[in-house]
């Protein structure tokens, strides 16, 4: 499991939260998604690929950012 967190321009209010998490769950390999309006933040859980991630944005008025990505451990 990995967690990205990103900083989404353009994201201020519920809606937008609203709009944002929905492409995000969309995502094939999304477990979680937590969004902040206040903070412009989305917290996500998974096995998603990064590249992934940003595609759900293309075509929206929101600008993703990766914030940070901890590095996975390998598996066994």
């Amino acid at each position: 499991m990995r967690n990205i967190q990103l900083l989404v321009s353009g994201m201020g209010c519920r809606r937008c939260v609203r709009e944002v998490t929905a492409r995000l769950r969309d995502v094939p390999g999304v477990a979680t998604v937590s969004a902040d309006a206040h903070r412009s933040l989305v917290r996500l859980s998974g096995t998603m690929t990064t590249a992934d991630v940003l595609a759900a944005f293309t075509g929206s008025r929101y600008a993703p950012r990766i914030l940070d990505e901890p590095a996975t451990s390998p598996g066994p």
